[in-house]
C-alpha cells in the first residue's frame, strides 16, 4: 500500500463536543481553597478531567442535609458531561454514595460517586483479624445508607473531622474562604489517630472525603497503616478508560 493510500484511509471519528478528556467530575458548589490533591483542583490528576459544578448544591445541602431534593439535578448535570464528552462520571463528594444507583442507570456509563467503593477491595487485601477504618468529614451525618450505597459494611468503624479546628468549618459550614491548611491536616491526622487508637483491628483506613488526598501522605506517616482517597481510586478507574500501552 503507498502512502497516499494509507493516508486516505485514515479516519477521525465525531460525535463528541471535547477529546482527549474522558473522566467526568460532578463538583459541588462551594468556594473554599481547593489546592493541589484536592479532587477539585486541575494540578492533581496526571490525565485531563472535565468538570462541572452542580448549582445549589453545597457542601452543607449534601454532607448534613442528605442530599435531599439534589438527586435530578446531579443527573442532569452527569448527562451534560456525557454530552460534552466524558466515557464515566465521579463526584467530589463521598456523600453522594447515596446516588450510586440511580445516576449509573440514568447515564449509561460507568459511575463511581464516592471513595467508600473502595472498602470491599481494601478489605479484600488485608489479613484475617483485620478491617478497614473510615476518616470523614461528618462522622455524624454519614449514614447507614451511605454506607449501603458504597458496599460498605455497616459495623465498619468511623471517626470524623467535626470536632477538628479548621476543616469541617471551612469545608462544610463555610465559615469562611480562606483555610489554614495546617490545621486542617492535624484535624485529619487526628481523626485517624482516634480511629485506630479506638479500634486496633484496623489495618487500612479510607478517607471518605475527596477533599482529604493532601493530608493522606502525613496520616500515613503517622499511623503507620495504608491510606486509600479518591485519588486512589479514581486513577484506579481512569486506567480502565485509558489502558497504557506497551510497546
Amino acid at each position: 500500500m503507498t502512502n497516499s493510500a494509507r493516508s486516505s484511509s485514515r479516519i477521525a471519528r465525531g460525535g463528541k463536543a471535547v477529546y482527549g478528556a474522558p473522566l467526568g467530575i460532578l463538583m459541588l458548589e462551594a468556594r473554599f481553597p481547593r489546592i493541589p490533591g484536592d479532587m477539585g483542583n486541575g494540578t492533581t490528576w496526571p490525565f485531563p478531567v472535565l468538570y462541572r459544578v452542580v448549582s445549589g448544591a453545597s457542601p452543607e445541602k449534601v454532607v448534613l442535609k442528605g442530599a435531599a431534593g439534589l438527586l435530578p439535578d446531579f443527573i442532569d448535570a452527569a448527562k451534560d458531561l456525557v454530552r460534552m464528552g466524558a466515557e464515566a462520571i465521579t463526584t467530589n463528594c463521598g456523600f453522594l454514595s447515596l446516588f450510586q444507583k440511580e445516576i449509573a442507570a440514568a447515564i449509561g456509563v460507568p459511575v463511581a460517586t464516592s471513595s467508600l467503593m473502595q472498602v470491599p477491595w481494601v478489605q479484600a487485601t488485608l489479613p484475617p483479624g483485620k478491617r478497614v477504618g473510615l476518616v470523614t468529614v461528618s462522622g455524624s451525618t454519614l449514614t447507614p445508607a451511605h454506607l449501603e450505597g458504597a458496599g460498605v459494611p455497616l459495623d465498619t468503624p468511623v471517626v470524623g473531622t467535626e470536632n477538628g479546628k479548621e476543616f469541617f468549618r471551612v469545608l462544610i459550614k463555610a465559615e469562611k474562604d480562606d483555610m489554614d491548611i495546617g490545621q486542617a491536616e492535624r484535624d485529619v491526622v487526628e481523626a485517624g489517630k482516634q480511629l485506630v487508637a479506638e479500634n486496633p483491628d484496623v489495618g487500612a483506613i479510607v478517607l471518605e472525603c475527596t477533599n482529604m488526598p493532601p493530608y493522606a501522605a502525613a496520616l500515613q506517616a503517622e499511623v503507620g497503616l495504608p491510606v486509600y482517597d479518591i485519588y486512589s481510586m479514581i486513577t484506579w478507574f481512569h486506567a480502565g478508560l485509558r489502558p497504557r500501552t506497551f510497546a
